[in-house]
């Protein structure tokens, strides 16, 4: 089913500009285009707070439809930071926020299913106690290098 809205293929990935803030959506796509891998893990968690906050909102609004797609595309975002994690190198900490990742799905579900504002709360506090801690980490991980040498980003870092 399409959606109608205009998209644009970037690197593999299909991006659905909305009709809302067409500016906004080409200031995020250059960022994104620009970004190191450890600046797009800080703009997922950014995206990802703002997704939830958007949930919580349109939960209290009553409008279930939003409140859903939003609880939606938190849950796609939490999938791609799980995606992102390098087990191989990350140990411990990777295993650990797979499991945390895990965790908040299964809080944005139920906040879906019973339509209660709790867990999303709770979803909201701990992305932004990850994304101060991937604020602070970040000056100490490794520069990105040059996307022919493309390595994941470690956890371990």
């Amino acid at each position: 089913m399409s959606s109608g809205l205009p998209k644009r293929t970037v690197k593999g990935n299909t991006i659905t500009r909305s009709m809302a803030n067409p500016a906004g959506d080409r200031y995020l796509e250059a960022e994104v285009l620009s970004a190191s891998p450890v600046k797009l893990v800080a703009i997922l968690y950014r995206a990802a707070m703002e997704t939830v906050a958007a949930a919580r909102r349109h939960l209290r609004d009553g409008d279930i439809r939003e409140r859903s797609r939003n609880v939606a595309k938190a849950a796609a975002i939490l999938n791609e930071l799980m995606r992102s994690l390098n087990h191989s190198t990350g140990g411990e900490i990777s295993r650990n926020l797979l499991e945390l990742y895990a965790y908040m799905q299964t809080r944005l579900i139920e906040a879906n299913t019973g339509q209660i504002e709790a867990p999303l709360a709770e979803v909201e506090q701990l992305l932004g106690t990850l994304a101060d801690a991937w604020r602070a980490a970040a000056p100490a991980l490794p520069k990105p290098v040059p996307e022919a040498d493309y390595v994941p980003v470690s956890c371990t870092a």
